[in-house]
């Protein structure tokens, strides 16, 4: 009799660790939809959806089961937010600490290491105080912490070589307007990804972990597609980084813009949109429009109205690339033309200007116009190349013909062509020179970035002992930004023009539901005594900026200053 009790009680334990433990992942069920509608948006559910988005996050990094891609972990939100949708605040947790429980024990991890006390950034639990969680469920989250998955990820990865996170997501394009569940689980994604792996979080204006909860509303009660793309787009832009816009899938946001262009190019001068180049000769007498002309209204709107509009579905890291977005939009219309006011020579005007299809303007050809010179001699041998078309295979020649050169300027205000900063930079230094360190995330442990080594540029058997100037602008971001900090390695490289875009890193790719696709930088990039280059650039040793009257009269400016300097040594 003991004997069969005892066996009961066995096959009673076994029974109960196969049901916590074989709990099989939701299937298709969602395919189709969430199936989850949520209303009467009260401060209590809103509280609880907020806290629901960092817990379900804090899982999918950390649990093992969930980590490793036992479960779908998107359908099991959809799954569980019908019984939260209805819990009161007062049986939350035990709600919650029910799901956790039902994912499987997490067993002890004894590969699991501390966080470096040195690192640049640690992970930030602050929420599980912030809302003040049981202790029960407190200490499930802080024992899933201590324990937490190591390895191989379903949802997250590390690139090879370089150290940015790459991310594996469901896009679920079909429905460009997702419903409520698949909007909600969009914000949920997004805002754990910044929380855990975007290495500049801290710099931002807004706290980030305030924001998840204000976007609750926007993105449940987004409307139609152009609301969601708007909610999106919103918070893309408080991460304010240059390269973290919407890439794909904002169908609705670009028709709201206009789809249709000038034929002209603009750029903000002294604080105005001025006409600065055209891109399509044939098309240059259609408009009326002269280079120099300063842009003041655009069918009746004033600018800075316009600018205003603008500005919050542009997301940049600071005013010089806020700047270059805008001036490449402001007068973009679903019309065939726009009436736009001028200034001309300080006479007030206005002309009908026609706006065309982007394909109409043939922009690969006027961007390819000086292909050809991409690397030759000015006055008082001078020696200038351009990145925009710059050919590995010029680099030999470069730096042969430019060996006796009075000095050289190499202009990085356009992205480079091809990757330079080693294969050039070495010609600038007489001996191995650190130039930058990166942050890289540990996806070990989510939200732990530490500094690398400092990367050298190592030198050459025939460096270039003469001046060296780098042009720099607004258009200079990322790789051009990078490649100007290889040259500063050189002793004699002097930078000139102004603010870059302050985006630099290499990019990390984000899927949201709805098929919209945005990027992030994807490490931190710094100087190797520390200096921060996200959202400041690259700063100037001489600052100068075109001028109007200077664009009028056909001068580059900045190439100017670039020669007279250099002409005094």
């Amino acid at each position: 009799m003991k004997k069969i009790t005892l066996l009961l009680f066995v096959i009673g334990i076994l029974s109960c660790q196969s049901q916590t433990n074989s709990r099989q992942p939701t299937t298709n069920t969602f395919e189709n939809g969430s199936n989850i509608t949520i209303s009467n948006l009260t401060p209590e559910r809103i509280d609880n959806l907020e806290l629901l988005g960092k817990i379900w996050g804090f899982l999918k990094y950390h649990h093992p089961a969930v980590a490793k891609g036992t479960y779908q972990w998107d359908y099991e939100l959809f799954a569980f937010l019908p019984k939260y949708l209805k819990v009161t605040t007062n049986d939350r947790d035990q709600l919650l600490l029910e799901w956790i429980d039902g994912l499987g024990e997490v067993p002890a991890c004894k590969k699991c290491i501390p966080t470096d006390p040195d690192a640049q950034r640690k992970p930030n639990l602050d929420w599980t105080t912030q809302h003040q969680l049981s202790i029960s469920l407190k200490d499930r989250l802080q024992n899933i912490y201590t324990n937490r998955h190591q390895g191989k990820q379903q949802y997250v990865s590390i690139k090879p070589y370089i150290g940015n996170a790459q991310f594996a997501e469901e896009p679920y394009a079909d429905a460009t307007y997702p419903d409520t569940g698949y909007r909600l689980l969009a914000l949920y994604r997004y805002w754990n990804i910044i929380h855990y792996f975007f290495p500049y979080k801290h710099i931002a204006d807004k706290n980030w972990d305030t924001t998840l909860k204000e976007y609750i509303p926007l993105f449940i009660n987004a409307k139609n597609e152009l609301e969601y793309e708007f909610a999106t787009i919103k918070i893309i832009g408080d991460v304010q980084d240059t390269h973290a816009t919407l890439w794909e899938g904002d169908d609705k946001l670009k028709e709201w813009k206009g789809t249709n262009l000038p034929s002209f190019r603009m750029q903000f001068i002294e604080n105005q949109l001025v006409v600065i180049d055209h891109y399509n000769e044939a098309l240059k007498q259609e408009n009326n429009i002269e280079i120099g002309d300063i842009i003041t209204s655009v069918d009746g709107q004033p600018i800075d109205d316009l600018i205003k509009k603008l500005s919050p579905v542009i997301p940049v890291s600071n005013t010089a690339s806020l700047h270059r977005k805008l001036s490449s939009i402001l007068l973009r219309s679903n019309k065939d033309s726009i009436n736009v006011g001028v200034i001309r020579n300080g006479k007030k005007a206005s002309y009908q200007v026609a706006v065309y299809p982007r394909e109409k303007l043939n922009l690969q050809q006027w961007f390819d116009k000086d292909k050809e010179q991409r690397f030759y001699f000015l006055d008082h041998n001078i020696g200038y190349m351009s990145v925009k078309h710059i050919e590995k295979s010029d680099i030999a020649s470069i730096k042969k013909e430019f060996i006796n050169a009075k000095g050289i300027i190499i202009d990085l205000r356009h992205y480079p062509n091809t990757y330079i900063p080693y294969l050039l930079g070495n010609y600038f230094v007489e001996e191995a020179t650190p130039f930058v360190k990166f942050t890289i995330p540990n996806k070990e442990n989510p939200g732990e970035f530490k500094f690398g080594e400092p990367l050298s540029i190592p030198t050459s058997k025939q460096p270039y002992t003469g001046k060296v100037v780098v042009l720099v602008n607004e258009n200079s971001q990322s790789q051009s930004e990078y490649t100007t900090m290889a040259f500063q390695a050189g002793v004699h490289t002097t930078v000139i023009g102004s603010a870059t875009a302050g985006a630099d890193g290499d990019v990390s790719k984000i899927d949201l539901p709805g098929g919209l696709v945005t990027m992030i930088s994807g490490i931190g990039v710094y100087y190797p005594d520390g200096t921060e280059t996200q959202r400041i650039g690259i700063v100037p040793d001489i600052e100068v900026t075109p001028t109007i009257e200077g664009i009028k009269n056909g001068k580059d400016e900045v190439l100017e200053a670039a020669k007279a300097y250099i002409l005094k040594y």
